[in-house]
């Protein structure tokens, strides 16, 4: 995930020839049943793992098991699903944030989130320290990172340089463990703010809550107080804000 670049680095008066750190990025085209779906920029690992967890989170498949075949040729993913006609469907974008694909937003068909989970301050702090301390950022600055986590603890955490992306490989990671996993227990911490897309995508995956140390957006807030979702933003040292659906939080 990390190149090296020459650059001229200053400080003050001083200049110099110095060899940097940068986080890669590389295009990744997904063809669904021969068409072309979406190109989207990502980081170069758990690219099953995107394709999955980002097919599913637009609700093109149901699971992973309406995956006939997936094929990855160097940056293209070559995919045959089950229902093949739930990709043609014309899609408007809504793109906002880095690293971030198109999503389609239809109001009319939010999703309703159906758990008890509640989740404590306690828990939400592991969970941040959890996904704040990736090397790949400290060298570069230019990762977000996704964690997933349930009762015992991460169930995985995931890095890209966007925080979209993360969020997709985190749900395809845990499909591709189990076929009929239960997002309903478990919540999701990230380093970026919680927009619009990423509410969505918890919401479809059934994710009921999410923790952020960064802001939020009206719409995300809009659309998880319509499907049951818990958005924790600017988690930082004892400080954070609950924005919607305060019966997840637990105040211990």
């Amino acid at each position: 995930m990390i190149k090296e670049c020459k650059c001229l680095r200053l400080d003050g008066a001083s200049a110099e020839e110095a060899t940097c750190q940068v986080v890669q990025e590389v295009p990744l085209s997904i063809f669904i049943n021969g068409r072309h779906f979406v190109t989207a920029m990502i980081s170069p690992q758990m690219r099953k793992e995107f394709v999955t967890g980002h097919l599913f989170a637009e609700r093109i498949i149901a699971g992973p098991q309406e995956i006939e075949s997936l094929e990855m040729e160097v940056n293209v993913a070559r995919v045959i699903v089950a229902h093949p006609m739930r990709a043609i469907v014309p899609r408007r974008p809504i793109v906002s944030g880095c690293g971030g694909i198109a999503s389609f937003l239809d109001e009319s068909k939010l999703p309703e989130i159906k758990s008890d989970l509640r989740i404590g301050r306690s828990q939400a702090q592991e969970a941040m320290g959890a996904i704040s301390s990736s090397e790949i950022h400290l060298a570069t600055g230019g990762v977000h990172s996704v964690g997933l986590f349930g009762e015992t603890g991460p169930i995985c955490i995931i890095e890209d340089i966007g925080r979209h992306n993360a969020l997709d490989k985190a749900i395809g990671y845990a499909l591709l463990q189990k076929q009929d996993f239960d997002f309903s227990q478990t919540f999701v911490a990230c380093t970026g703010r919680v927009s619009s897309d990423m509410a969505l995508k918890c919401s479809v995956a059934g994710i009921p809550a999410i923790v952020s140390r960064g802001a939020t957006t009206s719409l995300a807030v809009s659309i998880a107080k319509r499907t049951g979702l818990c958005i924790i933003g600017f988690l930082r040292g004892k400080r954070l804000s609950v924005y919607t659906n305060r019966e997840r939080f637990a105040i211990d």
